[in-house]
C-alpha cells in the first residue's frame, strides 16, 4: 500500500510517499481501506516535532474514513470513520491507503456524511465534546466560546446548542454567513471591541458566563477568567505565546471559580471510538453539521496538504488515497 510518512522531524517537506506492507487483521484489529483523512493542525505540529510521544518513522494522521476490509466478519464492508490521540504519533496513522485500528475503536460512519465531511469531523469535535463534558455544561448555561469561528469553536456552539445553552460566540473580525458562530450563536462579539467585556457582561445582566472555552489561544486568557460568573468554569485547549500565564489567585477562589484542561492526545482511538458513537446520531439527524470541505488532494501532495493547513487554510484539507 500507499502511505506518507517522515523519518525526521522538520516541515512537511519530510513527508515522503512510500510504500509498505499492507497491513494484516488480528484477534482484536481490523484493517480499513482509508476513503478520506483531514489534516489537522495537530499532524502539522507532529511533523515539526512538537508532539513528544511521537516515535519515528511514523506514518501521521489522525482522523480518516473508510471501510472495513478485514477484521471481525460483521464488520466487513461496513462504512466507518475514526479518530484518535495515538493515531500518528505511537502508532501509523490515516494518511494512507489502509489503517490497522482496534476492532474495539469501529464505529460506524454517519449515513449523511460524505466520506470527505465524516473525515473532517474527529478532532474538532471530540475535543469540543470533551471541553464541555468537563465543565458540566447543562440547559440554561450560558457558554462564551472564544475562537468560535474556528472548527473547534464552531463545533462547541453546535454541541452546546443541543444542550440547550445560551451561547455567546466570540471571533476576531466579521463572522462567515455559513458558520455555526453566525447561524447559531444568541450574541456575537467581536473579540478587537474595546468594550467586549462589557458587552458580555451586559448580555449576561451582570453575570458572566458559566462556562468559557477558551479554543483561540493567543493573549485571552485573563481576559476570560475575568469573565467568568460565580462558580463558572474556564476550558483551556490550547496556550498563548508564552506558556506560562498569571493570575490573580484570591479574586479565583473568592469567585470559587474553575479552571480545566483538555488534551485530546490523551484519549486513543477506543476512547474516541465512543464519543463518535454519541455524536453519530446527531449528524443523521441534522443537529450537528460537519466543518467544511475547502479542498481535496491525492497522497502524492500530501506536502502541499500540510502547507496549506499550516498557513491557516479556511476550511479543511482532505487527503483522499484513490
Amino acid at each position: 500500500m500507499k502511505v506518507i510518512e517522515f523519518k525526521e522531524f522538520g516541515g512537511p517537506s519530510q513527508l515522503r510517499l512510500s510504500e509498505r506492507p499492507l497491513p494484516q487483521a488480528d484477534a482484536n484489529t481490523a484493517v480499513v481501506r482509508i476513503e478520506a483523512a483531514s489534516v489537522n493542525p495537530s499532524d502539522v505540529k507532529n511533523i515539526a516535532g512538537r508532539m513528544s510521544q511521537t516515535t519515528l518513522p511514523r506514518v501521521p494522521g489522525r482522523d480518516y474514513s473508510g471501510v472495513v476490509v478485514d477484521g471481525p466478519e460483521e464488520w466487513i464492508n461496513q462504512e466507518v470513520w475514526g479518530t484518535g490521540g495515538d493515531a500518528g504519533f505511537t502508532r501509523d496513522g490515516s494518511h494512507a491507503e489502509y489503517i490497522q485500528v482496534p476492532v474495539a475503536s469501529l464505529v460506524r460512519k454517519p449515513e449523511a456524511l460524505s466520506f470527505e465531511q465524516a473525515a473532517c469531523v474527529g478532532v474538532t469535535f471530540v475535543t469540543a465534546w470533551c471541553a464541555l463534558d468537563y465543565a458540566k455544561l447543562s440547559k440554561g448555561d450560558t457558554l462564551a466560546v472564544f475562537g468560535a469561528n474556528g472548527g473547534v469553536g464552531g463545533a462547541a456552539i453546535q454541541i452546546a446548542k443541543g444542550l440547550g445553552a445560551h451561547v455567546i460566540g466570540i471571533h476576531r473580525g466579521e463572522p462567515g454567513g455559513a458558520t455555526p458562530s453566525a447561524k447559531l450563536a444568541d450574541f456575537l462579539i467581536d473579540s478587537r471591541d474595546p468594550e467586549m467585556g462589557s458587552l458580555l457582561r451586559a448580555h449576561t445582566a451582570g453575570r458572566g458566563a458559566d462556562v468559557i472555552f477558551n479554543a483561540a489561544g493567543g493573549p485571552v486568557f485573563g481576559i476570560a477568567l475575568d469573565l467568568l460568573a460565580h462558580r463558572g468554569r474556564q476550558v483551556e485547549i490550547t496556550s498563548p505565546t508564552e506558556r506560562r500565564v498569571t493570575f490573580d489567585l484570591v479574586d479565583f477562589y473568592h469567585n470559587e471559580s474553575q479552571l480545566l484542561g483538555v488534551d485530546t492526545l490523551k484519549r486513543d482511538l477506543t476512547a474516541s471510538g465512543r464519543i463518535l458513537e454519541e455524536l453519530r446520531s446527531g449528524f443523521d439527524s441534522g443537529v450537528y453539521q460537519p466543518p467544511v470541505v475547502s479542498k481535496t488532494m491525492p497522497l502524492a501532495h500530501a506536502q502541499q496538504a500540510y502547507e496549506l493547513v499550516a498557513q491557516g487554510e479556511r476550511g479543511r484539507v482532505v487527503l483522499k488515497p484513490r
